[in-house]
């Protein structure tokens, strides 16, 4: 045969390929379906069953990235994403055009007075830059984009010192001292991965007047990586501050509290989205986490949903007062608002016995975890902007709300929402999620599974080669530099020179029908909503 025979023939043998390859993959794949037992509609409609299966896989792309309005999408829309996302890498939130937002929902909006505040009539602490990294963008194509990153000396936006927030000022050897308002929430290492919590670390560390609460998983080298405030929190399983028989350890809390990184200690009463126990598999614990965590390597851990150290207000209380003695520095609880006859009996307490903590973290039903089970998820607890001026307004009734600091968490992941979080009681505000998608998050929802696309919320160390720490450190530093910036741009609107001022007479509530409402009236709704149930139940 010569060399055009050989070339007919190959020819022929590919096209037969092209052709066969599939016929023969669909007469598989429709014998396999039709024969298995598990899936009525495979079995019912063999291979084309498959597309409902995989356009339901891809679902949660699709919607967000294609789909879904810019305003739509839960638990953050695409709006709020990008919110952040460029607030990190572009310290940019300038828009053109006006407001996505849905003016015909109701919501609260803050009161603009006919005068704001100049810039130079704020007081606010500039006096030291900080030294970040924001991209600039050359040029943009169909399917490209071209930038570079550059040095950039920013504004802190920090408080000034008369208005710094204290937390235990008159009741600890070591008061924690903050001077700006916004934080990080808890979040543990082992839920998320060594190099997202070295970036948080880092970035909240470079932007300083600021904290980082190392969540109840311990504190671990990698929250001490950028030596920025830390606030221990205490969860049931007692990580970290532990005996090896579980008993609560004084000696190990001792040494967490002589580490000058440690401002505070927060015990974890309940979460938002967690208001249970936690679970981690056996194969998660390392050595490593074992070390931090003080638990024995590789053996599964259910934790406690409730302390056994105290089992009503007066012993939590008692409790209280040891740990801050102990460890002469500020101790809160965190909580979620849903029993209001449980938690005005706490407050009732705190005024008759003169005890207490010294700060509450008010943790919004909205509030996010790594892991929970879906009803705990989307019905158990208040959400923050219920919650927080019901605590709030408490704690004034009771006439001891300057003894006790708020501090508010629920999707508060730009400067409006903080604003009116300040608004209604709050003194601080934690964010866990923003600070996710500061450091590459892209809400896959996979948190549990430890499969997390952006190597954020995944222990796997190949996952975690896409997170450049020395990268991201700095959209963390951003983003909270431009939380801050943005309260005082909302301060100076409202006729105020500093976000320490925001109170309730400073937002309304607008209904759906257009109608506005003062939080004094909600709150006073709620009261008579309230002691109406209280009478038809007696």
């Amino acid at each position: 045969m010569g060399l055009t025979d050989y070339l007919v023939i190959g020819l022929f043998i590919f096209i037969a390929l092209i052709i066969l390859v599939p016929v023969l993959l669909f007469i598989y794949l429709y014998i396999k379906d039709d024969n298995q037992q598990q899936h009525s509609i495979l079995r019912n409609f063999p291979v084309l069953g498959k597309v409902r299966y995989f356009t339901e896989h891809i679902g949660p792309e699709l919607r967000q990235y294609l789909f879904n309005a810019d305003n739509e999408g839960k638990p953050f829309s695409r709006k709020e994403y990008q919110d952040v996302v460029k607030a990190g890498k572009y310290k940019e939130r300038l828009i053109g055009f006006g407001s996505l937002k849905d003016f015909e929902a109701e919501g609260f909006y803050i009161r603009n007075t006919l005068f704001p505040k100049l810039t130079n009539e704020m007081k606010v602490d500039n006096a030291e830059k900080i030294k970040t990294r924001v991209y600039k963008i050359d040029g943009e194509g169909l399917f490209t984009r071209k930038e570079h990153s550059e040095e950039k000396l920013a504004d802190p936006y920090y408080l000034k010192d008369d208005d710094a927030v204290v937390l235990g000022e008159y009741t600890c050897r070591y008061p924690f001292r903050v001077k700006g308002q916004v934080g990080q929430s808890a979040m543990s290492y082992g839920a998320l991965g060594e190099k997202a919590i070295q970036a948080m670390s880092k970035g909240l560390g470079l932007a300083g007047g600021t904290w980082m609460n190392s969540g109840e998983g311990g504190l671990s080298d990698h929250h001490l990586a950028g030596n920025p405030d830390i606030m221990m929190q205490i969860g049931p399983d007692l990580f970290g501050v532990r005996k090896p028989n579980g008993e609560f350890s004084w000696e190990e809390f001792k040494k967490k509290s002589e580490m000058p990184q440690v401002k505070a200690f927060e015990i974890k009463l309940a979460q938002g989205a967690k208001t249970r126990g936690g679970h981690v598999e056996g194969e998660k614990v390392t050595e490593e986490i074992a070390a931090i965590r003080l638990v024995e390597v590789g053996k599964t851990i259910n934790s406690p949903n409730r302390f056994y150290e105290f089992s009503d207000v007066p012993s939590m209380f008692d409790w209280i007062e040891e740990l801050r003695s102990v460890g002469g520095k500020p101790v809160g609880i965190k909580i979620v608002v849903g029993d209001m006859d449980a938690l005005e009996n706490m407050i009732s307490y705190m005024k008759d016995s003169g005890k207490g903590p010294d700060f509450i973290t008010v943790d919004g039903g909205e509030g996010g975890t790594g892991a929970t089970y879906q009803e705990l998820a989307d019905t158990v607890g208040l959400p923050i902007n219920s919650a927080l001026p019901v605590v709030d307004e408490m704690l004034r009734q009771y006439g001891i709300r300057d003894r006790v600091k708020l501090i508010a968490s629920g999707k508060l992941i730009t400067p409006d929402k903080i604003a009116i979080a300040l608004a209604m009681g709050a003194d601080l505000v934690n964010i866990a999620r923003g600070m996710m998608i500061s450091v590459g998050c892209i809400m896959a929802q996979v948190c549990h599974s430890n499969t997390c696309p952006a190597g954020v919320a995944t222990t796997d160390k190949k996952l975690q080669d896409g997170l450049v720490v020395e990268e991201k450190m700095y959209r963390v530093a951003n983003y909270i530099i431009s939380l801050r910036e943005g309260l005082y741009n909302l301060a100076a609107a409202a006729g105020i020179d500093s976000p320490t001022q925001f109170e309730r007479k400073h937002i309304v509530h607008k209904d759906e029908l257009g109608r506005v409402s003062p939080v004094e009236d909600l709150i006073i709704a709620a009261r008579r909503a309230q002691l109406q149930k209280e009478r038809k139940v007696n």
